[in-house]
């Protein structure tokens, strides 16, 4: 492994420790009078469901819970309201798709029991202004923790 990624990595794994040894903080807990770049990982108990990334904490984690978020902003929910409905894997033509999925009504009430499940789960975060280390981190983390709703598949 060259040089420079091994100490990149060793900076990546400290931050991991930081991150999954903070106490879970509330979206109220983060400052409001500036942008949180950061890594975030949602968990309910033990459980580490889902890790992001963001340059605004603050506005990300309101897209990942409002009401009024929309399929491509609360991506997260999105993803539990398949799950919880039994349409698991992601179609881009045809029955299936997000237009449609939104428009039926079970899917769209298990869509909105979902954003209201992510405001109530644990957050932790890490500030990560550089770009690249939190691209880094969060697939670290995703890997490490196996984070059931991350995925990284390019469409």
């Amino acid at each position: 492994m060259h040089a420079d990624f091994a100490e990149l990595m060793r900076e990546v794994h400290a931050r991991f420790q930081t991150l999954i040894s903070m106490d879970p903080v509330s979206r109220s807990d983060i400052p409001r009078n500036r942008r949180v770049k950061a890594v975030y990982l949602f968990s309910e108990g033990d459980r580490h469901l889902y890790a992001g990334r963001t340059n605004n904490l603050r506005q990300r984690l309101g897209n990942h819970g409002n009401d009024s978020s929309q399929h491509n902003q609360a991506v997260f929910a999105f993803k539990l309201a398949r799950h919880r409905t039994g349409f698991i894997e992601a179609k881009y033509v045809g029955a299936g798709t997000r237009a449609l999925l939104i428009q039926d009504a079970a899917f769209a009430e298990a869509f909105r029991d979902c954003k209201a499940r992510v405001r109530k789960m644990e957050l932790r975060y890490v500030e990560v202004e550089d770009q690249l280390m939190q691209a880094l981190l969060e697939i670290y983390v995703s890997s490490v923790l196996k984070t059931p709703f991350n995925d990284f598949d390019t469409h």
